[in-house]
């Protein structure tokens, strides 16, 4: 494990690879979060394949902050849609795709999203920093944006290209995948007894 920081240097412990999550603890979750521009999407895209590596089902759960679309103009489901559909299924031999339009509804919470994802291992959630499970914060100096983890205890480590001063949890390199797979190994709690709401 590559540490940047000098600070606390937990003992990771590691689960068999013929172990599932769910047979020990459940469902787990853990966090990445950080400043837009700060890579936590480049991240998860090496995390992924780490974890997997592991023996583990990876599902992940990221939050848009602003509008999207996963179908567009001129597609079927997209006619559906538009013509008032409250929610369009759409299958292939390959994957199925379940879009619902929220309308005047309010956003669901992640506790909500959770429920609605089929039982993995482990579910990396994308975004979400006011919500209480733990959280790994991607931080990079050229985004120039401050450090999220100085006022959120959620956050139980950080994940950089360089030192990152005054941090009050370990830095991990940002490159070093298997590190920060172990930490997230680590540190992940079970869906079904952690409170994931966010904070008011």
């Amino acid at each position: 494990m590559t540490l940047l920081y000098e600070g606390s240097r937990r003992r990771f412990r590691h689960f068999p690879r013929v172990a599932r999550y769910d047979d020990v603890f459940g469902m787990q979750v853990f966090g990445l979060t950080g400043w837009s521009g700060s890579g936590k999407t480049t991240l998860v895209a090496k995390l992924l394949p780490a974890l997997i590596a592991r023996g583990l089902q990876v599902s992940t759960l990221k939050h848009a902050h602003k509008g999207f679309d996963i179908d567009h103009p001129g597609k079927d489901s997209h006619t559906h849609r538009m013509a008032g559909a409250t929610e369009v299924l759409v299958s292939s031999p390959r994957r199925w795709a379940l879009v619902r339009e929220l309308r005047d509804e309010p956003e669901p919470t992640l506790e909500d999203l959770l429920g609605k994802l089929s039982p993995v291992d482990l579910v990396l959630v994308e975004g979400f920093k006011r919500d209480r499970h733990p959280k790994l914060e991607v931080w990079r100096r050229e985004v120039g944006k401050p450090l999220i983890a100085v006022g959120d205890p959620t956050i139980v480590a950080v994940a950089s290209d360089g030192p990152v001063p005054e941090c009050p949890v370990p830095v991990l390199d940002l490159n070093d995948a298997e590190a920060i797979a172990a930490l997230v190994m680590e540190r992940a709690v079970p869906i079904r007894r952690q409170d994931v709401r966010a904070a008011e």
